[in-house]
């Protein structure tokens, strides 16, 4: 049977009296098709992220931050002390909110919360002194955030803040320095070195959130940085486990499991981690 093209060959063209006519259609629908099941999907961190008018409680000046959509980003898992992560986004670096005028910085909870004497402690250890970075970038590097995170916690020292918020925000803090030291996993360049620093800044802001969490817990009322007694003892006993205190863990453990007021999923969740503290134990 004769080709669709036969007959060329009178015209000079006999090399394409055999071609199939469809070939490069099929060839670039498979590739779309194949392009469709293995393309990851892309992230614009802008997307995720919005300019919001604030008005300072120390200078009384208005400015703007980026805060983060609610909603917008999609949270894979929550890790173990709690980090909520997100698909494609590292939402610690939208959490602390600075005035680029007299330089006070807090998380959002805490930032309008102040005392008139916690104001005028601001102005003359902080406001007074402080020289801030000029940035104009359409999102926050780490390196930034991390700037605007010891400038919260300086301001929490400063303005004598309860122990639960400096705590709150090492912990966020530490969450931050992880979210970097993942990031910096993923980029090319021999980033061995730096991810090391961060994991050992990691370790020690955490450390300093498990104190200040174990002290507000017996000196503050309840809800603590915004968690409930459950929360806060589940999250005691993470890090507990996390830095070894197994007196700790297995205190808290056995609070939350005795617990009239943890629900089912937070006491499956425990007993997980008593599991994994046994096996700690005769690993010994």
């Amino acid at each position: 049977m004769a080709g669709l093209l036969s007959g060329l060959e009178s015209l000079g063209l006999g090399k394409l009296e055999n071609v199939d006519i469809f070939e490069k259609e099929k060839k670039e629908e498979k590739a779309a098709a194949e392009a469709k099941v293995h393309k990851e999907p892309e992230f614009v961190e802008t997307d995720f992220i919005y300019d919001k008018s604030f008005k300072c409680p120390v200078c009384d000046q208005p400015f703007s931050a980026k805060i983060m959509k609610t909603g917008k980003a999609k949270l894979k898992k929550t890790d173990f002390d709690l980090r909520p992560i997100y698909e494609g986004f590292a939402a610690e670096k939208y959490d602390v909110l600075l005035c680029p005028i007299c330089g006070y910085a807090a998380l959002g909870r805490y930032f309008t919360a102040l005392l008139p004497t916690q104001v005028k402690r601001i102005k003359e250890q902080i406001s007074s002194n402080v020289v801030l970075t000029r940035y104009d970038d359409e999102t926050y590097s780490f390196e930034q955030a991390l700037e605007r995170y010891k400038l919260a916690l300086a301001c929490a020292v400063v303005k004598k803040g309860k122990v639960s918020e400096k705590a709150y925000v090492c912990l966020r803090m530490a969450w931050l320095l992880r979210s970097y030291g993942e990031f910096l996993a993923t980029r090319d360049g021999d980033n061995k070195a730096m991810i090391e620093s961060l994991k050992a800044q990691e370790n020690e802001y955490e450390e300093n959130a498990y104190r200040g969490f174990l002290e507000a817990r017996t000196s503050e009322s309840s809800p603590i940085a915004g968690m409930d007694s459950t929360t806060l003892d589940y999250l005691l006993a993470q890090l507990s486990f996390h830095l070894k205190d197994y007196t700790t863990c297995s205190r808290m453990i056995s609070g939350i499991l005795t617990s009239p007021a943890a629900n089912a999923r937070i006491k499956d969740k425990v007993r997980d981690l008593k599991d994994q503290l046994s096996a700690a134990k005769d690993g010994k």
